[in-house]
C-alpha cells in the first residue's frame, strides 16, 4: 500500500495511474472529498474556474460535468488550446481530475425530454472513443453516472463499464452509478441502487461505486445505503456517497448532518454536487464538509498545501 491520498502532494497525485488512486484513497479512511464543477457556465468568481475555486476549499478530487470531449470548455482558463483543457485544470489545481461520461443504452433512443440546461451532446456520451479521448486529455478517472432527465438506466451503466473496463484495464478509476433518478421513474428513490445493481456494477469492473448520499434523495437513510456500502465492501470495491440534489447549496447545519450520515454509512468517497447555485457547490459547504469528516488538520493542510510541491 502507497501513501494516502489525504497526505499525497500534487507531483504525488500527478504520478499515479487507476489503481494507484484507488489504494491511495481506500487508504485515506473516508476522509476524501470530491467536489463536481461545470465549466460551461460562468464561473462564481468571474476569472477564476470553478474547479479551481472548489479545490481552494478543500476538495481532493475534480468532477468536471458537462465535459464534452470534442468541445472542450471551461470557462476562466488562461488561453489554453483545446486538447490540453485538462491538463492545464490538473497544472493549476494540483488535483486529480475526472469527467462524467453518460451511457446510453445501445441503439436505443433516450425515454425522457431533456432539460434544455442539461441538453446531452454526442462528446458527452459514455462511448469508447469519447473516454480514449478523455484519457488522451489526462483525465485521471472517469464517472459513469447520468445528468437530470438524460435517461441513463443503470443496465446503460453496466454495459459501458464492461466495455471500458476491457479497453483500458487499469489505467483510469472508473465510477459508476446514479446520484439521483436521472429521469427513470422505474429506478427511482430506493429503486436507484439496490443490492443486485452494486454486485452488477462490481462485477462489470467498477472500482467505486456512487449511491446517493443519505438525506438527499426520498427514502434513502443512513441504514440502506450502509447495507450496499458493505456489500460494496465485501465485493473489495470502493464507495462514494453523492449528493446530487442541489443540497450542496443548502445551509450549513444540513451539509455538516449529510456528512456525519455519510460517514456513518463508511464510505470511501463523499461527492459535493455543482449546484449550490449553478457551477459549483457552495464554497462555504465545501469547506464545512471536508472538516467534519477530517476536522480541521487535513482541511487547512488539503488547503495550505503548494501546487508546487
Amino acid at each position: 500500500m502507497g501513501k494516502r491520498y489525504l497526505d499525497c502532494t500534487s507531483s504525488e497525485i500527478a504520478k499515479m495511474n487507476g489503481k494507484q488512486l484507488v489504494e491511495a484513497i481506500a487508504g485515506s479512511e473516508g476522509r476524501v472529498l470530491v467536489c463536481e464543477t461545470i465549466g460551461a457556465v460562468r464561473p462564481m468568481l468571474g476569472d477564476v474556474t470553478n474547479a479551481e475555486f472548489a479545490a481552494a476549499m478543500g476538495a481532493d478530487l475534480l468532477i468536471l460535468n458537462l465535459f464534452d470531449v470534442n468541445e472542450p470548455l471551461i470557462l476562466g482558463l488562461p488561453d489554453t488550446a483545446p486538447e490540453d483543457t485538462i491538463r492545464e485544470v490538473k497544472r493549476l489545481t494540483g488535483r486529480a481530475v475526472g469527467i462524467n461520461l453518460e451511457p446510453l443504452e445501445p441503439d436505443v433512443e433516450s425515454s425522457v425530454e431533456t432539460n434544455a440546461e442539461w441538453q446531452f451532446t454526442s462528446g458527452r456520451a459514455a462511448t469508447v472513443e469519447n473516454a480514449r479521448k478523455a484519457i488522451e486529455m489526462g483525465v485521471d478517472f472517469i464517472v459513469l453516472t447520468g445528468n437530470p432527465g438524460v435517461g441513463v438506466t443503470n443496465s446503460a451503466i453496466i454495459h459501458t463499464l464492461r466495455k471500458f473496463r476491457k479497453e483500458f484495464g487499469d489505467r483510469i478509476m472508473l465510477i459508476a452509478g446514479k446520484m439521483h433518478a436521472a429521469g427513470i421513474l422505474s429506478e427511482s428513490g430506493e429503486n436507484i441502487i439496490t443490492e443486485e445493481d452494486t454486485r452488477a456494477f462490481a462485477g462489470a469492473g467498477a472500482d467505486v461505486i456512487l449511491m446517493p448520499a443519505p438525506g438527499t434523495v426520498p427514502g434513502i437513510t443512513t441504514e440502506y445505503i450502509r447495507k450496499l456500502v458493505s456489500c460494496a465492501h465485501k465485493l473489495g470495491k470502493l464507495t462514494i456517497t453523492a449528493v446530487g440534489t442541489s443540497q450542496e447549496g443548502a445551509d450549513a447545519a444540513t451539509i455538516r448532518e449529510i456528512a456525519l450520515m455519510c460517514k456513518m454509512t463508511g464510505t470511501d468517497l463523499h461527492h459535493l454536487g455543482d449546484s449550490g447555485y449553478v457551477g459549483m457547490a457552495l464554497p462555504e459547504n465545501i469547506l464545512e464538509y471536508g472538516k467534519v469528516i477530517r476536522g480541521v488538520r487535513h482541511t487547512y493542510h488539503r488547503m495550505a498545501s503548494s501546487i508546487n510541491r
